[in-house]
């Protein structure tokens, strides 16, 4: 692992994980919570991955989800292990450290987002599969 920690004013500092140990602990019991756009989503993801967009896409540009803790909070305790992840990281970091603020005690983020879990081969579940 790569800690890579930043301070996230909740006394906790996030942690930054790459995608192989993601994968790791994904496969021992934590969650994997995207934060990426439904559209997103649907293109490709992570098996198991819940889906809690950070932002949306807007006429404006994106805007923030003003109910990302709330949400989350309906599928996760804040003692689950959670793992965040987005497209490319910028997201995720920001999604993680509003949950370590709101109270969620084992949050990490996934370092270079769905980009770097398709660069290196992992496998993806698409929403048309989900369908089958």
């Amino acid at each position: 692992m790569d800690p890579n920690p930043s301070p996230c004013g909740s006394g906790e500092a996030l942690v930054t994980i790459d995608v192989h140990s993601t994968k790791t602990l994904m496969s021992s019991g934590h969650r994997y919570l995207d934060v990426r756009t439904a559209e997103e989503f649907q293109k490709g993801h992570p098996e198991k991955a819940l889906n809690v967009p950070y932002m949306f896409f807007a006429p404006q540009g994106r805007v923030s989800n003003p109910n990302f803790v709330e949400e989350v909070t309906d599928l996760c305790s804040k003692d689950d292990f959670i793992i965040v992840g987005c497209q490319s990281g910028v997201r995720s970091l920001k999604a993680a450290e509003d949950l370590l603020k709101a109270g969620f005690k084992n949050v990490k983020n996934m370092g270079g987002g769905y980009i770097a879990w398709l660069e290196n081969g992992l496998e993806v579940k698409k929403k048309v599969d989900e369908l089958r």
